[in-house]
């Protein structure tokens, strides 16, 4: 009888105690980041591996609200967490014009800036343009594209540019089954971050390979002339996408996009990719341009959630899942992404422009 009675206060012990320990666990198993992202890698926050890896390896549950990226700089990076009005642990930029523009002191009429404990580029994808086979090969027998590897490249952007002003159209390059005049789809550059990023990058190839704030008044009737002739324009990239593939070579011809979004559609629907791989078209201005996500840190955690988006794990999650490229000069290994001819660098590149050289094209244009 004592022997049941010091085994049964043994085995309440040992319950009393595993109780204790579990909840001293779970309690201080993850600490909580909270951030402010801005668009274009929803699906990568969400993505249940990269969160598990986080919440294993790094003791992080992540939380990330979605701003879009203007007000990031116009508004103050707070949060509600109950009746208390907390700081953000980390901005997440999808624009690499903003996250450097946040290190600068806030203008008048801009929520001040919070302090930085640390700052990084997380994922980056290239602009490119998607197009079709027959399209690629009038544009090959224009000299205008070349193709190297495999992979197709815009070698000669001025002369495409000039087709477009001139107003010539597909049939005078060979492609009477395409109505129209040569154009590109692009989002609208005034509403749109990819299209402002493009528009960036048409300014460059404009002014030979670089354009600043100071220069940029100097293209004002060449970017008028080009936006002029695209046409209506969408504000949502991902729809734009989705009418390349849904409505094809006759409806759209070419289109800007960014890299990663090929990447992602043959990863979440490899039938759908099947069925147009061998037509489709990925054609890499010569020089390119960046589109960067960018951390900014305002704690300990948010510093903590930065570096562990270094993690390798989460890298190569990024890259086959998602197209975003992690490795120096956007090196990646080719062999992980369902997508052909694509180079495993992105060498041709043009330097990022600053903000305020994007807010002077955007004047260009609303001004039109």
């Amino acid at each position: 009888m004592k022997k049941f009675g010091l085994g049964l206060i043994v085995l309440l012990l040992v319950i009393v105690l595993g109780v204790f320990v579990s909840r001293f666990i779970s309690s201080d198993k993850t600490d909580t980041v909270v951030g402010a992202a801005g668009g274009g890698k929803e699906n990568f926050l969400r993505d249940e591996d990269v969160n598990r890896i986080l919440k294993e390896k790094y003791n992080l549950t992540v939380i990330s609200e979605p701003w879009s990226n203007g007000l990031l700089i116009k508004n103050p990076l707070k949060y509600t967490d109950g009746d208390e009005e907390k700081t953000y642990d980390f901005a997440f930029f999808s624009d690499e014009r903003f996250y450097e523009y946040y290190k600068s002191p806030a203008k008048e009429g801009e929520a001040p800036r919070e302090r930085a404990t640390a700052n990084g580029i997380a994922l980056n994808t290239p602009i490119v343009i998607y197009s079709w086979d027959k399209v690629c090969d009038a544009l090959i027998n224009e000299g205008i594209v070349t193709e190297n590897g495999g992979v197709y490249y815009i070698s000669d952007m001025q002369k495409l540019l000039s087709y477009i002003t001139e107003g010539k159209t597909w049939a005078d390059i060979g492609l009477g089954e395409i109505y129209g005049k040569i154009n590109i789809t692009s989002p609208d550059p005034i509403t749109s971050s990819p299209g402002t990023t493009y528009y960036g990058l048409l300014a460059s190839i404009m002014n030979n390979g670089y354009v600043d704030e100071d220069q940029v008044s100097s293209l004002s009737a060449q970017l008028r002339e080009f936006y002029k002739y695209s046409g209506f324009m969408s504000n949502t990239p991902a729809d734009i996408f989705d009418q390349y593939l849904r409505t094809g070579m006759g409806a759209k011809p070419m289109i800007v996009d960014y890299e990663k979004s090929m990447v992602e559609f043959a990863n979440l629907n490899p039938e759908g990719y099947n069925q147009v791989k061998d037509r489709i078209r990925i054609l890499y201005p010569s020089p390119t341009i960046w589109n960067s996500h960018c951390i900014t840190a305002f704690s300990e955690l948010g510093q903590k959630y930065l570096d562990a988006l270094s993690d390798p794990e989460i890298q190569q999650i990024a890259w086959k899942r998602y197209g975003f490229r992690t490795g120096l000069s956007g090196g990646n290994n080719l062999n992980d992404v369902l997508v052909n001819a694509i180079p495993e660098s992105i060498d041709s590149v043009t330097q990022g422009l600053k903000k305020e050289t994007y807010d002077g094209i955007i004047e260009i244009l609303n001004n039109f």
